[in-house]
């Protein structure tokens, strides 16, 4: 079956090749070499961080999975009947599970990610679990504007984004705030918001959290480079590098680097790049929030926070927000 006959409308608007390099090129040539941390969720990626969600350091999942089960009635009742549900970052879909099931009569469900084949895969699987639903898929970068599938927004209809785990922490306060208000120019007024926020808590807590002992988020880490290298024709010695994560306390986050293990020179392409011994990739930052801290960045946005739940050990958040009307 053609995947446009899979799903109520299929827009493919993934990356390119030449973006991916180009991004690639400017990060390793930067002073303080750095890589875009959305190019983790390829295939490989995107299984690594299931891996990642279900392991014993890792709370923010199972977290707010908890929150999820305790209190969906209440955000089901917050979202209202006739959602058209869109996730952001969609991955493998199983939270959003739990709010299809208990919202009055869904009228659409958009999953958005970057990782084609896992988003077709994952959105199949739903398709076919919610047989009466109309899935829509959109392969693109959901922290930039994109269109909504033709259709959506009919009479009695409410869009509703659904953005779950801590991907907002991996934007900087300023890109935060740009994601927020172009999730309030794609919902317009009256739309909603549902989505995950990590709180600040004790670094040892966060530190275990990016250091499992199974070494998954150093494999995930790590995976990057071997995309690169698969991808992009790079020589990266997958022997010479290392995954580093730490809590920086002053600027409250989480921050993923790789290492480089000795001297030495790399090739992406036709382009050469030299690393000292010890210097870093910086690939990811995740923020954490103190709940007004978050819910005043919303507000500036030009969204009004509305309900907020947490764990009893206040670990994470889940936040429903709306567009004034």
């Amino acid at each position: 079956m053609a995947i446009s006959q899979q799903f109520e409308s299929f827009d493919d608007a993934l990356v390119d090749e030449d973006t991916f390099l180009a991004d690639v090129l400017s990060g390793l040539g930067a002073a303080d070499k750095s890589l875009p941390c959305k190019y983790f969720y390829d295939e490989e990626g995107s299984q690594l961080f299931d891996s990642i969600c279900d392991s014993p350091q890792y709370y923010p999942t199972r977290t707010e999975l908890k929150i999820m089960e305790s209190s969906v009635d209440e955000m089901a009742k917050a979202i209202g009947p006739q959602a058209e549900l869109i996730e952001y970052g969609s991955g493998a879909s199983r939270k959003v599970r739990l709010l299809l099931d208990e919202l009055e009569a869904p009228a659409a469900y958009v999953a958005v990610d970057i990782s084609r084949d896992f988003l077709i895969a994952s959105s199949s699987a739903l398709s076919e679990d919610y047989p009466e639903l109309a899935v829509h898929v959109i392969c693109a970068d959901f922290t930039k504007p994109f269109k909504l599938p033709a259709g959506l927004g009919g009479p009695g209809r409410r869009p509703v984004g659904y953005f779950p785990g801590s991907t907002i922490g991996n934007f900087d306060r300023p890109a935060a705030a740009d994601f927020l208000a172009n999730c309030v120019a794609t919902l317009g007024k009256g739309g909603g918001l549902l989505i995950g926020v990590d709180l600040k808590k004790d670094p040892a807590i966060l530190n275990a959290a990016y250091n499992d002992v199974a070494g998954i988020t150093e494999a995930f880490n790590l995976n990057l480079l071997v995309r690169i290298n698969r991808e992009l024709d790079a020589s990266f010695d997958m022997g010479k590098f290392a995954h580093v994560a730490f809590y920086d306390e002053d600027h409250g986050r989480i921050e993923m680097h790789i290492e480089s293990l000795a001297a030495q020179t790399v090739t992406v392409g036709d382009r050469e790049f030299s690393f000292a011994k010890g210097e870093h990739i910086h690939t990811e930052n995740s923020y954490k929030y103190d709940i007004e801290e978050f819910q005043a960045l919303a507000a500036k946005a030009g969204f009004s926070p509305v309900q907020v739940w947490t764990d009893p050990d206040r670990l994470f958040s889940v936040h429903f927000l709306e567009v004034p009307a």
